[in-house]
């Protein structure tokens, strides 16, 4: 009997790993491996663990960026309000929101680079 790649690939594999998970992990896991077009559950499983990627963010960063997009968002918001109500809009307002999304590109560049990373 001749084993093609497939067959001798199986026979290697003699361990077994076993772990447990909620009901909604296993959900997750079936629905992540139907969109994921694989044919077998345990090539799905595989792939992830051997290729996949773990991304930690920091909470207290990711919370610093919300805070600075509120602030740009109200910002921006009472420019307009102002504009409406007396037709005006002033450079130091500009200034201030120019000067807030410089803020912010920096942890977004972190992040961008980050993510980028795990292309390679």
């Amino acid at each position: 009997m001749i084993k093609t790649s497939r067959n001798a690939e199986k026979d290697s594999r003699t361990q077994f790993i076993k772990f447990r998970v909620s009901d909604e992990e296993l959900e997750a896991i079936n629905n992540k491996f139907q969109n994921s077009g694989m044919k077998s559950k345990s090539d799905f499983i595989r792939t992830m663990i051997m290729e996949g990627h773990i991304v930690i963010f920091s909470e207290t960063e990711l919370r610093e960026i919300h805070r600075l997009m509120t602030t740009i968002a109200n910002n921006v918001n009472q420019i307009a309000v102002r504009a409406n109500s007396t037709g005006k809009v002033y450079d130091e307002d500009i200034a201030e929101i120019k000067e807030e999304i410089n803020q912010i590109w920096q942890p977004l560049r972190y992040f961008q680079s980050q993510l980028l990373r795990l292309k390679h």
